[in-house]
């Protein structure tokens, strides 16, 4: 039998497996020929389980729950490795999250295609399930059905689901129109909570949204006298501030004008989806959006988001360190412009295809060849800058490309405090990569990267960043504690391994 001390955990994986198998606990019950209040205790760790029902629970969910369960994924790497083939680029992790908070709006069915199965998407699922709205994965092809109920149910929110997305702040902007008064739980202390908050609120303060954060909670209180009277002018151009500035303003009837709005990828696409709802926007790509909201939206809409133009970098730069030439497929070219620039004047090769059309009719897309290329060092310090500039997210990317390059590069990541700290873990793998200050590192290179074994970082991208110069690194590497990839990226070591990387998911027993 299972140990007492993994039951809760083996039933929440149960739990989160049926869930990406768009399955319901009927459903799987069916499939084991039992009862769906048993498998209701399992999933809450209330059920003893042999192991021949936890191997017959992972046939049916096809997934490996006694391994699973034995504790936190890693991954092991043998390099140095050259890529070859081809890879698509799957859709926006960014904008699939705002078009799941911007789902609260509509009353009516959404189908959003080609959804990134990430782990910040089963979060934000879970949530969505523990307030009525039911959601069901359609087909292999990712394609996500959301439907909500008449009237939510906030009191029964997930809060553990809650607390490991950072997302849930966009539902303010939605619920806005649908509560006088409501709770929601924020991952972080009460002071960081506070500071999030700020640049949202000068955005949603003139729909009549006051919202207090304390003790894990923002609490949220709404004055339906309060409308806009003249054009909201946003502190900071946020993505997630000007989302929920543009969903407060497609459920407000009369016309709002947004300025210093972020006209990045996933704004972009949620004004796309705003457009299916009936919503008029205008502005689209540039920083003043004018919006026309609706009063109601009950719409059965279909949309489609492009793909990620974070998960393109993080593939060219596999490429770059790996000297690899592949074929990176489906790129959002319109958002990668400056970085494929600033590699050019590193001495980076490539060639492009023509461009053609996103499935959201908007976006357009090239096919990209990488060539192995002798990099150098750029005369300039590499730093991101709102759209149309260098995507802060894409910044981290460049810590490794720089490592490869011949001379010293200087990375200026004034947006986040203490995320340049942790690039310097690749001096771990023989990186040479001097902190400078919170926000500056300077990166020495060429760099000829050994095996080591590393704990992942708590941030994505520089997460991401150690993985790759694992490819590059001779002999093997441990990645420990993967989550937080997992958070953002879909099978990323799997579709590397397609490519010809060698890396092995494993976990300790």
């Amino acid at each position: 039998m299972v140990s007492e001390g993994y039951k809760g955990r083996i039933g929440s994986i149960i739990r989160d497996a049926r869930k990406h198998r768009g399955l319901t606990q009927q459903q799987l019950a069916e499939r084991l020929s039992t009862s769906q209040s048993a498998i209701n205790r399992i999933e809450k760790g209330h059920q003893n389980l042999s192991l021949d029902m936890l191997a017959r629970i992972g046939s049916a969910l096809d997934s490996e729950i006694v391994a699973l369960g034995a504790g936190p994924t890693h991954l092991r790497v043998t390099g140095p490795t050259t890529l070859s083939g081809s890879i698509d680029v799957k859709t926006s992790k960014n904008a699939g999250v705002a078009l799941l908070c911007a789902t609260l709006l509509n009353r009516g069915r959404t189908t959003l295609r080609n959804v990134a199965r990430i782990e910040e998407v089963n979060r934000l699922l879970e949530v969505l399930n523990s307030i009525g709205v039911h959601t069901r994965w359609l087909n292999d092809d990712n394609d996500l059905e959301i439907v909500p109920p008449k009237e939510l149910q906030l009191e029964s929110i997930d809060e553990t689901a809650a607390r490991r997305t950072r997302s849930i702040i966009m539902f303010l902007g939605p619920l806005l129109h649908r509560e006088e008064l409501f709770e929601l739980p924020y991952a972080g202390g009460c002071n960081l909570g506070t500071r999030t908050v700020e640049p949202h609120m000068y955005a949603l303060r003139p729909f009549g949204l006051e919202v207090k954060a304390t003790d894990g909670q923002y609490h949220a209180q709404v004055n339906r006298a309060i409308e806009p009277t003249h054009p909201i002018v946003l502190t900071e151009r946020g993505d997630t501030v000007t989302e929920n500035a543009l969903m407060a303003a497609a459920l407000h009837q009369g016309t709002t004008v947004i300025r210093n709005a972020s006209s990045n990828y996933m704004v972009q696409d949620l004004c796309f989806y705003l457009q299916k709802l009936g919503v008029t926007v205008n502005g689209i790509g540039t920083t003043t959006l004018t919006v026309t909201g609706r009063s109601e939206i009950d719409v059965d809409v279909d949309y489609a988001p492009s793909e990620d133009p974070i998960e393109a970098m993080s593939l060219l730069a596999a490429a770059i360190v790996t000297r690899s030439s592949i074929t990176i497929r489906r790129v959002p070219i319109e958002f990668l412009e400056i970085e494929l620039a600033t590699l050019g004047e590193m001495g980076f090769q490539h060639s492009r295809s023509e461009e053609y059309v996103a499935r959201n009719g908007h976006t357009r897309l090239v096919d990209i060849t990488t060539q192995p290329s002798e990099l150098h060092a750029p005369l300039d310090k590499i730093h991101p800058m709102p759209f149309p500039g260098l995507n802060i997210d894409n910044l981290p990317f460049f810590a490794v490309i720089a490592a490869v390059a011949d001379g010293q590069t200087l990375l200026h990541d004034w947006v986040y405090e203490n995320r340049a700290i942790y690039l310097t873990e690749l001096n771990k793998l023989g990186g040479q990569v001097k902190l400078l200050d919170p926000h500056r590192v300077m990166i020495e290179g060429p760099t000829h990267f050994s095996g080591a074994e590393i704990v992942c970082p708590p941030a994505l991208r520089p997460a991401v960043v150690i993985l790759l110069a694992m490819l590059a690194s001779k002999g093997t590497s441990v990645l420990r504690s993967t989550y937080v990839i997992h958070r953002g990226y879909e099978d990323l070591a799997e579709r590397l391994n397609e490519l010809g990387a060698n890396i092995e998911p494993f976990r300790d027993i």
